[in-house]
């Protein structure tokens, strides 16, 4: 049996559950990412929004943007001894309508554009073509409202199997109230813990953004982790409303 943590973007299922899927692969449990928003980005005029996530993260392009995510992707899922699958729709603030306007050029949180209100069934359909039957799925809760996180969690619940929630760092971190009590917690050790640092710190391109520095994402990581010392999933969770 396979674990498939489904992650809108390269960096979030190592983030949120990297000492978790650390410790699994460690007893020999075959563990795959699947990131949803991995694919190129359609030819244009960039936004203004775009260019500061380019700034932020020390990049000039799209492309130059997406061949290095995928790079940090791989080495984040190395370290945490994870297979990798990156499917094919681009990140919200590169996606267009098809007369190529950007169709997110100021908010990413929120509900998403109406040319949109399909591609949840979309992305559905071509997550179930690489299912297997006997396959362990877990998806965002959707903490912090991301448009992308709430896309797939919608496609994940439209798959009709059980799922497991993981809760969405470094989200989380600033909405911990958003989360229900009721959760299976997952004992992550503290050598699994220095890997899922070490994980999340190979995503060199987010760390300005999310957590100013490489410093700050690991003190607030490691105090995530002594709460529990260890990683929750939920089961049932209350619907989303984006």
């Amino acid at each position: 049996m396979r674990w498939i943590y489904i992650s809108p973007h390269f960096d979030d299922a190592v983030l949120s559950c990297g000492g978790l899927i650390f410790e699994q692969t460690r007893q020999g449990i075959p563990v795959e990412i699947w990131t949803v928003c991995a694919g190129d980005a359609p030819p244009g005029e960039i936004s203004p929004l775009i260019q500061i996530c380019h700034f932020q993260w020390g990049t000039q392009t799209a492309e130059e943007t997406i061949a290095l995510r995928r790079e940090e992707d791989r080495a984040a899922a190395a370290i945490v001894g994870a297979e990798t699958c990156h499917f094919g729709l681009p990140d919200c603030i590169y996606r267009r309508s098809p007369e190529g306007e950007l169709l997110y050029t100021e908010d990413v949180f929120g509900p998403r554009h109406p040319f949109e209100a399909g591609l949840d069934r979309e992305l559905a359909a071509a997550l179930a073509e690489e299912l297997r039957p006997d396959d362990a799925l877990v998806c965002p809760l959707t903490v912090g409202g991301h448009l992308d996180h709430a896309l797939t969690r919608a496609a994940a619940e439209r798959l009709g199997r059980p799922l497991r929630y993981y809760a969405d760092i470094p989200y989380l971190l600033n909405h911990p109230e958003a989360l229900e009590p009721a959760a299976d917690l997952f004992p992550v050790p503290e050598d699994a813990l220095a890997a899922w640092l070490d994980g999340v710190a190979a995503y060199k391109s987010q760390m300005k953004m999310l957590f100013e520095t490489e410093e700050k994402m690991r003190e607030a990581i490691g105090r995530y982790w002594a709460d529990r010392r260890g990683v929750r999933l939920w089961r049932e969770v209350p619907p989303q409303t984006a």
